[in-house]
């Protein structure tokens, strides 16, 4: 798999990072010269050797979570945003931030889907007339039908439910009149009727994908294969959907697209939910302060293994499809793109796990660039150039591109900051090679611009 991490970067006292040295060493690790914005690059010319950055010793990916209130009756956390003081590598943003890491949630396929179960609170009953001589897993059943016949059992198991301040057991008789105490239940709505509106289809969707929410800005896992505006062809997709998660008040505001991602590209979107934040969010993307960082599958190792890619891309039409090409300086419509890679395990010198930051965010961005340098994403349909290359058996061909976190200023304070799992069949190649999803990531520590 991966190299060792002192291979990769240098050993342990040249590590990138170090937060009071970080601006003195940029230009010298990445050649720029003082005054110089970008560099510029034609076709045949790979991105510098020794551009490195990254160390990050001792510390692995944080596990998902959400951090934000504390934990209340019902058992879970709501995630809520809290100030924390800036790195001081980081002025521009927010002066407070947050870090709201988004659940590894199964990933979702595109059939509707219920919407996210939330917690009950802690309940104490009387039992009616009608619920007398009636087994306690019995009325759990009948109270609850949502709730599976397993977590009854455990929960009843483990002294979660009381009868009259005791613990029970499932098969105990109850007796009108007393008192039951019910521990929190994690209630999921029923899924949608065939026959249900779209609507309501639509609406239990959107909430299955939804990693994060607030009354401003929503978070969405858009799965692969589901397009994020209509087109030609096209008459399911998610901006359509949107209108759905409009409330009844005459001033309920529809959602609003801030950002966009290719169909076949999988993970975080970022959704504005009134039209302050979504003109708040516009600036914040004009003025490049959000932060995406993407994963994909490709083929080979790219040397070196940490660099920058700076190119000028064009639009390229063929037929009735259209590309994106690597261009010349000065090149009519040609526009500048600039992506940081960094690999980040391998398996037999055939794969790289590779982590992408862009700096812009051009049409097929980094489709293009990895295919540029010689190792196109797998799966990509319209950028793998490799001829007679054979999928392995267990990889399927699928684009291998997972918009695995985005880190973006709050329109009122503090920062968002949420990464989106492993689509299903990311993951299945990923179980194959014997990646770690929880390894390292040293793009983190590359420069933000």
């Amino acid at each position: 798999m991966g190299a060792p991490r002192e291979d990769r970067f240098g050993g342990p006292s040249k590590r990138f990072g170090k937060r009071d040295e970080r601006s003195a060493e940029r230009g010298k690790r990445f050649g720029k010269r003082p005054g110089e914005e970008h560099a510029h690059r034609r076709d045949d010319e790979r991105p510098e050797a020794g551009r490195r950055f990254g160390k990050g010793e001792g510390r692995g990916s944080p596990a998902p979570r959400v951090r934000g209130a504390g934990r209340g009756e019902g058992g879970l956390r709501k995630p809520e945003l809290r100030g924390l003081a800036p790195a001081p590598d980081r002025a521009r943003h927010s002066a407070s931030k947050t870090r709201v890491d988004a659940l590894m949630a199964p990933a979702v396929d595109l059939a509707p889907q219920a919407a996210r179960a939330e917690p009950t609170a802690v309940q104490t009953v009387t039992v009616s007339a009608d619920e007398n001589g009636m087994r306690v897993d019995r009325f759990f059943e009948a109270r609850f039908p949502g709730l599976s016949f397993s977590h009854i059992q455990r929960i009843i198991r483990k002294g979660q439910v009381r009868v009259d301040g005791r613990r029970t057991e499932p098969k105990a008789r109850l007796t009108a009149g007393q008192s039951l105490r019910i521990p929190p239940l994690t209630l999921a709505p029923p899924p949608p009727r065939d026959d249900a509106p779209q609507a309501q289809k639509d609406r239990a969707f959107l909430k299955g994908i939804m990693l994060y929410e607030d009354d401003d800005v929503m978070v969405l896992n858009k799965p692969m294969g589901l397009a994020v505006q209509g087109g030609s062809g096209t008459t399911r997709h998610l901006d359509g959907m949107l209108g759905a998660l409009r409330g009844s008040h005459p001033d309920a505001q529809r959602p609003r697209l801030v950002h966009r991602l290719d169909k076949d590209t999988a993970g975080c979107l970022l959704v504005a939910k009134t039209r302050f934040a979504a003109a708040a969010l516009a600036k914040t993307f004009r003025s490049r302060s959000a932060r995406k960082i993407y994963w994909a599958l490709v083929v080979g190792v790219p040397r070196p293994q940490q660099g920058r890619i700076s190119t000028y891309l064009t639009k390229q039409e063929v037929e009735e499809d259209s590309y994106m090409r690597v261009a010349e300086h000065g090149e009519k419509d040609a526009v500048h793109a600039v992506t940081y890679y960094a690999v980040v395990e391998t398996s037999a010198q055939k794969f790289a796990w590779v982590s992408l930051k862009p700096v812009t965010g051009r049409t097929h961005q980094l489709r293009a660039h990895m295919a540029h340098i010689g190792h196109p994403i797998i799966g990509d349909p319209k950028y793998f150039n490799i001829e007679n290359w054979e999928f392995p058996g267990g990889i399927q061909d699928r684009l291998h591109l997972l918009a695995r976190r985005i880190v973006v200023p709050h329109p009122r304070g503090g920062v968002i900051d949420i990464s989106a799992p492993l689509p299903p069949h990311m993951e299945q190649s990923w179980n194959l090679l014997g990646f770690d999803a929880t390894r390292y990531d040293p793009i983190v520590d590359a420069p933000e611009e």
